[in-house]
C-alpha cells in the first residue's frame, strides 16, 4: 500500500473482517456527518471524498480483495492506545440459576507512543442566568468565565450563552482576540426570569456547531441551579444529535433545586457526566477542573459497539475515571474520554443466564472499541473486544483482582443509595430508611465519617418526614460517586 494512502478500514472505523452490512453502515454514518451540504469546514470535503473512495473499494468484493492484498501485516490496534481487561472470576460455573461476573476495562495511552499535544478546543459555556442565580452564584460564574477566557490558547474557539426563559449569545463562537472586551460582556450579565434549559441548550449547540471541527474537542458545559419543566424530551433529543456529531455535554448543578437525574441523562448520552456544586464558593474550583480536563484531552470519545449474545446481559456499566458516573447501557456504549494523564476505567456487571452458562466457553461480549483522538494524525484503527470465560462444573474461590475488589466495595455504596432513592420514589420509606442506615454503617467502617453522618441524618429525616430531602439525596449520591473515583486512583 502506498505510504501516503489512508487505511480505508481505519478511515471508516471498522475492522478488516467487517461484513458488507457493517461497511455500508459505517459509510452511511460518515457520509451523514461529513457531507459538504451539511459540513462546510475546511478539510472536511477532502475527508468526505476519501470516505467515498474507501466505500467504493471496500463495498466491491473484487476491488476489496485486490486492496487487501496491498495491505501490510495488520499492526496492533493498541499502537497508540493500550487496553487491559480484568475479570472478577477466572471461570464461570454450569448453574441452573443466573450468575454475575464483573469486568474492568482500562484504556489509556501507550507509554511508548509519541506524545502529541492536546487538540484545540471548541467550547461553549452555557450559563443559567435565572432569578435564582442572583448574588454570589452569578458573581462566581462571571469571575470563573473570565478566568477560563484568560486560559484559552490562540487556537481555541470559545463562546458563552446565557439563558433563563430565553437564550442570549453573550460571546459568539470565535477565537478570543479581544478578550478584555468579551470579558466585559460577561460581566454585564444580569439575572432574571425562569429556567428553561432547552432554549439555552439549543443556542449553545448552534454556537458549537458553528465552530464544529473533527480536529477539535467540541463540548458544551452547562451550569444551572434550577429545574426545567416541559422541555425535557426536547433536551434529550438535542443531546442525541450532539452525540451523533461528537459534541460532548457536561452539566454542573448548583445547590439543591436542580434535577440531577435529568442532567445525568443529558450528559450520559454524549459520554459526559454531571457534577454537584453544593456551595457557591465551589463554583470556581469545579468549573475550572472541568475546563482543565477538556484542555487535557487525549481522546475525546471512546465508544463500544456490541451485539448482545443470547442469555448474556450487561446489567450495569459505571465509569470510574476520569470522571465517575453511570453509563447508559445501549449500543454503542459511550464510555467517555481518555485524558493525557488519566486512563479510562469502566466497570461492567454481566448477568449470565443458565442457558448461556452450559457451554464450555462463554462469550460475554463480542464488540468493537472505537477511539476518536482528533490530535492524532491518522484515524485510530478500531480494537476488537471479545470477552470470553471458560465454564466448568466446580466453582473456583480465587479472590478478584485488587482493582476490581476496590471498585466493587465502593460501587456497592453507590448502588445502595440508588436503591434507597428508588424505594423513596415508590413511597417505600421503611425500606429506603433501612438501606440508608445500612449505608451509613458501611461508610463509617470505611472511614467516611462526614458522609456517614450525612447519610444517617437523611435516614432520620426520611423516617420522620416520610419524604427525602433534595440536599441530602445529592450529597449522598455525589459523595458515594466520588468514592469510586478515589478507588480508581488508588488502584493505579
Amino acid at each position: 500500500m502506498p505510504k501516503e494512502q489512508r487505511d480505508y478500514y481505519a478511515l471508516l472505523g471498522i475492522l478488516r473482517d467487517a461484513t458488507a452490512e457493517e461497511i455500508k453502515r459505517a459509510y452511511y454514518e460518515a457520509a451523514q456527518r461529513l457531507h459538504p451540504d451539511k459540513n462546510k469546514l475546511a478539510g472536511e470535503t477532502e475527508i468526505f471524498l476519501e470516505v467515498q473512495q474507501a466505500y467504493e473499494v471496500l463495498s466491491n468484493p473484487k476491488r476489496r480483495a485486490q486492496y487487501d492484498a496491498t495491505l501490510p501485516k495488520e499492526e496492533s490496534p493498541s499502537s497508540f492506545i493500550k487496553h487491559r481487561i480484568q475479570y472478577s472470576r477466572p471461570a464461570l460455573v454450569h448453574l441452573d440459576e443466573p450468575q454475575l461476573i464483573y469486568v474492568l476495562l482500562e484504556a489509556g495511552p501507550r507509554e511508548a507512543s509519541e506524545k502529541i499535544p492536546a487538540p484545540p478546543l471548541n467550547i461553549c459555556l452555557l450559563l443559567d442566568r435565572s432569578t435564582s442565580m442572583q448574588g454570589e452564584k452569578i458573581d462566581m460564574v462571571k469571575a470563573t468565565a473570565a478566568q477560563i477566557m484568560r486560559s484559552l490558547r490562540a487556537e481555541d474557539i470559545f463562546s458563552v450563552v446565557a439563558f433563563s426563559d430565553r437564550a442570549e449569545v453573550v460571546v459568539p463562537a470565535s477565537y478570543q482576540t479581544d478578550r478584555a472586551k468579551l470579558q466585559g460582556r460577561v460581566q454585564m450579565l444580569q439575572t432574571g426570569g425562569s429556567t428553561e434549559i432547552f432554549r439555552g441548550l439549543e443556542a449553545a449547540f448552534e454556537e458549537v456547531r458553528r465552530g464544529l471541527d473533527s480536529r477539535r474537542v467540541n463540548h458544551i458545559i452547562l451550569l444551572t441551579d434550577g429545574h426545567t419543566y416541559g422541555d425535557e424530551q426536547s433536551c434529550l433529543q438535542l443531546a442525541e444529535e450532539a452525540a451523533r456529531l461528537n459534541i460532548g455535554i457536561s452539566a454542573l448543578g448548583i445547590g439543591q433545586d436542580w434535577n440531577d437525574i435529568f442532567l445525568d441523562a443529558i450528559a450520559s448520552r454524549t459520554g459526559g457526566n454531571s457534577s454537584y456544586i453544593s456551595k457557591p464558593q465551589d463554583i470556581q474550583r469545579l468549573l475550572m477542573e472541568k475546563f482543565n480536563s477538556l484542555a487535557n484531552t487525549l481522546a475525546e470519545d471512546v465508544t463500544l459497539e456490541f451485539k448482545e449474545a443470547g442469555g448474556i446481559q450487561i446489567n450495569y456499566a459505571f465509569r470510574l475515571q476520569p470522571e465517575s458516573g453511570p453509563i447508559r447501557v445501549e449500543s454503542p456504549l459511550r464510555l467517555g474520554p481518555i485524558l493525557q494523564d488519566t486512563p479510562l476505567n469502566v466497570l461492567f456487571e454481566f448477568v449470565i443466564q443458565p442457558s448461556a452458562s452450559q457451554a464450555d466457553l462463554v462469550t460475554l461480549l463480542d464488540g468493537t472499541l472505537k477511539v476518536i483522538a482528533t490530535a492524532h494524525p491518522t484515524p485510530i484503527p478500531p480494537i476488537r473486544l471479545k470477552l470470553d470465560r471458560e465454564a466448568g462444573g466446580e466453582s473456583q474461590n480465587d479472590a478478584p483482582p485488587p482493582a476490581i475488589l476496590s471498585a466493587l466495595s465502593r460501587l456497592t455504596l453507590y448502588r445502595m443509595q440508588e436503591r434507597a432513592r428508588e424505594e423513596a420514589e415508590a413511597h417505600d420509606y421503611v425500606q429506603a430508611t433501612r438501606h440508608l442506615k445500612n449505608l451509613a454503617s458501611l461508610l463509617l467502617t470505611q472511614g467516611e465519617k462526614q458522609l456517614a453522618k450525612t447519610t444517617l441524618l437523611e435516614a432520620e429525616n426520611m423516617e420522620r418526614m416520610q419524604a427525602p430531602s433534595q440536599e441530602g439525596e445529592k450529597e449522598i449520591k455525589y459523595g458515594t460517586r466520588a468514592l469510586l473515583l478515589s478507588a480508581a486512583e488508588g488502584s493505579k
